[in-house]
């Protein structure tokens, strides 16, 4: 049996799990279930209303209730999982109440993967996304590598030192945009431009552009704006850094020229590498890694076949192969109450179009800085690969959350098991100001 508690310290319990969620990635639907699972395992049923910057949560049938303060800005899948874990092993009680607290404060405590790891697989992300757009000459992948590698260990010591979330993308894409510089300035390869775009791929914010689409799906307008918006201010970073890099080396983004595509085998083997560096990112543990690899190669491998065999667009076959993933992932994801955000994202992050992004960005501080003689070949640039990246993404988030809306509406969350338990002494009042 659980220990007794009061009414403030199961409310305090329920807040303190739920922004260990909220604040790591899992999705806002799932953050609610589980803070309602949680509240009725502690015999406190509550309410949790999320906002951008704090969680309101309500104890129902009681003015009681509590804020705290919490900002969805990271993703740490190691956080999410031992979080869920211990919100199960109170509902089965196999977990005291009264040890809750300190066993969360643990989970806070928890390190995302080590820093090696980190920038080993940074690098080998970013050379496997080169592969996949057809950079097969070893000087080009190993640059790609070395840039994305450097530009890691930089996020790491720059998340030591500051808590703004994003100067890390923006001095890591400021480092591509140098090594790309170099690169074009002494011809040291042929993909000069890949170089400077690949190392930028792998600092796009995925699980927060899936995660603010689900919330829009479901009708929280509010915090799915917020999340988007947040995405949008990253890759803004992301491209201001890489241009600023590439202006240090007294360079431009380079024309894009034309791609020859990696034979299939070896697109393939690319997505599964990149699959695990962008896993990785996101601290899913090693035991994890296999879901995300297997899926990206079953997605990339449906992704050349739409568009070498049957001649689809890249915004077909994004949105068939992001489905497939989805189909895949989401019913596994939700089983075992698992992030979908860097598990998916992650087995899709190949067909993510960012070089029409960077491109765009290039061609919009050419077209400022060309004023009145701006050509209409640039204007045009700036559309169609704006135009472009719009399209993959739409494709991509459709893709990915309608399959787990489909699934949560055959097998809703609130049907899953719930156990409650009873007790708890009536505590004084509580002091925490009322939600709105």
């Amino acid at each position: 049996m659980l220990a007794s508690l009061t009414r403030p310290a199961a409310l305090d319990i329920v807040a303190q799990a739920a922004t260990l969620l909220f604040e790591n990635g899992q999705t806002t639907e799932e953050t609610v279930v589980a803070a309602d699972n949680l509240g009725r395992a502690l015999g406190v049923p509550v309410t949790l209303l999320p906002y951008w910057g704090e969680l309101a949560i309500r104890v129902d049938g009681t003015p009681l209730s509590d804020t705290v303060p919490a900002t969805p800005l990271g993703v740490d899948t190691v956080k999410v999982l031992a979080t869920i874990t211990i919100v199960d092993q109170i509902a089965d009680r196999t977990l005291p109440g009264t040890a809750a607290l300190a066993a969360l404060a643990e989970v806070k405590r928890l390190r995302p993967a080590s820093t090696l790891r980190f920038a080993l697989f940074a690098a080998i992300a970013a050379a496997s996304l080169g592969v996949i757009w057809g950079v097969l000459g070893p000087a080009s992948l190993l640059l790609m590598a070395f840039s994305a590698g450097a530009g890691a260990l930089l996020r790491r010591q720059l998340a030591a030192l500051s808590g703004n979330p994003y100067i890390q993308p923006l001095c890591a894409a400021a480092v591509a945009g140098v090594v790309g510089a170099i690169a074009m300035r002494f011809h040291l390869a042929d993909a000069q431009l890949l170089i400077a775009v690949c190392p930028c791929m792998i600092l796009v914010p995925g699980p927060h552009i899936l995660n603010g689409a689900i919330d829009l799906a479901r009708a929280r307008i509010t915090l799915g704006i917020a999340r988007l918006t947040y995405s949008g201010v990253i890759l803004i970073a992301i491209c201001a850094g890489l241009l600023v890099g590439l202006a240090a080396g007294n360079a431009t983004l380079p024309a894009a020229g034309s791609f020859v595509p990696a034979p299939l085998g070896a697109e393939v083997i690319a997505a599964g590498c990149a699959a695990a560096g962008f896993a990785t990112f996101f601290s899913v543990p090693w035991r994890l890694l296999p879901l995300p690899i297997v899926a990206g190669m079953v997605a990339r491998a449906a992704h050349w076949a739409l568009m070498s065999l049957v001649g689809a667009g890249a915004a077909t076959g994004a949105l068939v192969a992001c489905s497939l993933v989805g189909i895949v992932i989401t019913p596994l994801a939700q089983r075992r109450s698992l992030p979908l955000g860097p598990l998916a994202f992650s087995a899709v992050v190949s067909m993510m179009p960012g070089f029409a992004l960077f491109r765009c960005a290039g061609d919009l501080v050419q077209l400022v800085s060309s004023g009145e003689r701006a050509s209409a070949h640039l204007l045009t640039g700036i559309i169609a690969n704006s135009t472009t990246a719009f399209l993959i993404v739409l494709a991509m988030t459709i893709g990915l959350i309608v399959p787990r809306m489909l699934f949560q509406y055959f097998l809703p969350l609130s049907a899953r098991d719930r156990r409650t338990t009873p007790t708890f002494k009536r505590g004084p009042p509580h002091t925490g100001r009322e939600s709105a």
